[in-house]
C-alpha cells in the first residue's frame, strides 16, 4: 500500500514553484551582471573582463536550463513514470557540472594562451574596478540567497546553481586581483590567478557529482538497519525485512516487509501497516512508502 497522498503531491508542486521563482530572480540578476561586465570589458579592452562576462553568460544559461528542467520535474507521476519526474532535476544538476567543466577548460586554455603569447595590458580606470566590485556584491547576494532557499526547499538544482554563481564571484575576484597586479607591472598576474580559479571551479563540480550520481544510480536513501530500528519499536511489529530505499531528501522512496503476530486479523494488520507508513513519512524525507505485511514465522 502506498502513502503517496494528494497533500504530499501538492507540497512537492509548491516546492518546485518556489524553486522556479527563485531561478527567475537569479536569471534577472545574472543578465544585469552580464551587461555590466560587457560594457566595462569593451570600454577597457580587457580580455579577462570579457572572459568573465562569458562565464556569467554560462550562469544565465544554467538558469534557463534549470527552469526548463524544473518544469519537466514538476509533472506528477504517470503510467510511464510511476515514481514521478524528480530525477530531471538531478539531471539538470549534472548539466551544470558540464557547464562548469567547459568554463574550467576555457579558463585553463585562455590563461595558458595568455602566458605563452602575452597580451597588451588593458586600459584601466576607476570605473573598471567599481563595476567589477559591484557585480561581485550582486553575485555574492544572489548565491547566498539561492543557497538559503536550496536548503529550505531541499533543491539540488538551486544548490548546484548557487555554487556556480559563487564560482563566478571567484572568477571576478581573480580578474580584479589580476588587474591590480597588472597595474603594478606584472602583466601575467591575471593568467596565473585564472588557473587557480579554474581548479577551484573543478573542485566545485566534483562536489556536485558526489551528491547527484548516488541519486541517479539509486543509492540507498537511508541504511536498512536504521529503518528496521524505527519500525520494530512500533506496536504490533515483530520484525522487518526486505528493506529498500532510494531517492533524495524530500522525495525518497522506501519499501519493506513487516512481520506481525500470526493471529492478527486483516483489519489490525492494515492498521499496523498504516502506522508504519505514517512513521516513515515523518523521517528522512520519505514521501512514498510501501509496506508489505506477512505473519511471523516461528
Amino acid at each position: 500500500m502506498s502513502a503517496y497522498t494528494v497533500e504530499t503531491a501538492n507540497w512537492i508542486d509548491g516546492r518546485r514553484l518556489q524553486v522556479r521563482r527563485v531561478l527567475w530572480w537569479v536569471l534577472v540578476g545574472n543578465i544585469l551582471v552580464i551587461i555590466a561586465k560587457l560594457a566595462v570589458g569593451l570600454r577597457s579592452g580587457s580580455i579577462a573582463i570579457l572572459a568573465d562576462a562569458g562565464h556569467s553568460g554560462v550562469d544565465a544559461l544554467n538558469n534557463v536550463v534549470a527552469l526548463l528542467v524544473i518544469r519537466l520535474a514538476s509533472a506528477p507521476p504517470d503510467a510511464e513514470h510511476p515514481y514521478g519526474h524528480g530525477k530531471f532535476e538531478t539531471l539538470g544538476a549534472l548539466a551544470i557540472v558540464s557547464f562548469l567543466s567547459i568554463t574550467c577548460f576555457e579558463l585553463l586554455t585562455g590563461a595558458i594562451g595568455r602566458l605563452a603569447a602575452g597580451v597588451s595590458p588593458p586600459r584601466l580606470e576607476p570605473l573598471t574596478f567599481a563595476v567589477l566590485g559591484a557585480t561581485m556584491v550582486v553575485n555574492v547576494g544572489v548565491a547566498s540567497a539561492e543557497l538559503t532557499y536550496a536548503r529550505r526547499l531541499e533543491s539540488e538544482m538551486l544548490a548546484a546553481d548557487s555554487r556556480h554563481t559563487m564560482s563566478d564571484v571567484l572568477v571576478t575576484a581573480s580578474v580584479l586581483g589580476g588587474l591590480l597586479l597588472v597595474r603594478q607591472g606584472w602583466t601575467a598576474a591575471d593568467a596565473w590567478l585564472g588557473i587557480v580559479v579554474a581548479l577551484v571551479i573543478a573542485y566545485s563540480g566534483w562536489g556536485i557529482l558526489r551528491r547527484t550520481v548516488p541519486v541517479l544510480v539509486d543509492h540507498r536513501a537511508m541504511p536498512p538497519e536504521a529503518i528496521r530500528r524505527v519500525v520494530t519499536t512500533m506496536s504490533g511489529v515483530e520484525g522487518a525485512s526486505d528493506i529498500r530505499s532510494r531517492g533524495r531528501p524530500g522525495e525518497a522512496f522506501v519499501e519493506l516487509t513487516i512481520q506481525v503476530d500470526p493471529t492478527t486479523n486483516v483489519r489490525e494488520a492494515h492498521e499496523i501497516a498504516d502506522a508504519v507508513e505514517q512513521r516513515l513519512r515523518g523521517i528522512e524525507g520519505f514521501y512514498d512508502v510501501i509496506v508489505h505485511v506477512e505473519p511471523r514465522v516461528d
